[in-house]
């Protein structure tokens, strides 16, 4: 059982990060058990490419002629630092961009939030023939640029200032490992242009009350100091909110519900020790009040080592 934490230990000297955009995520970031060494710090570009045609009205699907094919690309810039073995701190700036193929409405871009998280590996232990092992998370963003949220699907983000807070429990024996975790966030209200607005009844205020929100994930998948290969499945729930009324545009506060399926593949060279690429997607299986996307995604990253070297 030595040999198997001390290749436990090794496998995560070498793994490096790919922090999260909206829907980008899953390698080294605050949805997996891997923690970074203390003072190595990773950094990395990411592209995500999302599309749909077809969304749920409620739970009407339909498709939207006004519209065509809304397109997302989000590129993101990532970053995560190990405090101490145990405790990490990681960053992501996405600059999204919106469009449709059909209709008057017109694409968006900007700077959307600032994310930044505190995982903290809080237990570990051996039992069998693996390690078991729960990790917690805190993350926090805000908007670092003044887009408009009630523009939707076209606007880039809702504007809302969030906090959240995720438990995540692993086990992995030998190269093979299964994981689940729930977040529960928690959203600020936010402010949009204009002085009224209907959701299930009228009401005289820009200000807008953003319900929280919920989401668990379960992963499984094959490690080792070169290769990861990793499925997802994950659930997002909206707690509160409403429809899209018949015909009607989305609203930031709407309920918003998904289940999403998919997963990542990523590669470590040894030419160049620290160098990673990685790529994956997803594809939303059902929603509610959300458009029915396929996403891609892609990146580079590269890790930093800053330790004090000794002979």
């Amino acid at each position: 059982m030595k040999s198997l934490r001390l290749y436990f230990y090794r496998f995560l000297t070498v793994a490096v990060c790919l922090t999260s955009a909206s829907y980008v995520a899953h390698a080294q970031t605050t949805t997996d058990a891997l923690m970074i060494p203390k003072n190595f710090f990773c950094a990395g570009a990411m592209y995500g490419n999302s599309k749909w045609t077809d969304y749920w009205e409620g739970t009407f699907k339909r498709d939207n002629g006004n519209i065509g094919t809304l397109t997302t690309n989000s590129y993101t810039v990532v970053g995560n630092y190990g405090i101490t073995n145990k405790l990490d701190v990681l960053f992501s700036v996405p600059y999204i961009t919106t469009n449709a193929s059909a209709g008057t409405l017109k694409g968006q871009s900007g700077v959307q939030d600032l994310t930044l998280s505190l995982k903290w590996l809080a237990y570990q232990t051996e039992i069998g023939k693996g390690i078991f092992s729960l990790t917690a998370i805190g993350s926090g963003s805000i908007p670092l640029s003044n887009y408009e949220p009630n523009f939707l699907p076209l606007s880039i983000g809702v504007h809302s200032a969030t906090v959240a807070l995720r438990g995540l429990v692993n086990y992995q024996t030998g190269r093979f490992f299964i994981a689940a975790a729930d977040q529960y966030q928690v959203r600020n209200d936010i402010t949009i242009d204009q002085n009224s607005y209907y959701t299930t009844e009228l009401i005289y205020s820009d200000k807008v009350d953003m319900p929280n929100v919920n989401n668990y994930l379960i992963s499984s998948g094959y490690r080792s100091l070169k290769l990861n290969v990793e499925a997802i499945f994950s659930q997002t729930n909206t707690l509160g909110g409403f429809d899209i009324r018949k015909n009607d545009m989305p609203f930031p506060s709407n309920r918003m519900n998904w289940t999403t399926i998919g997963g990542l593949v990523k590669y470590s060279f040894d030419a160049v020790t620290g160098l990673e690429l990685t790529a994956g997607g997803n594809y939303v299986l059902t929603g509610r009040n959300m458009g029915q996307s396929t996403t891609f995604f892609g990146g580079v990253l590269y890790i930093f080592d800053f330790s004090k070297k000794t002979k």
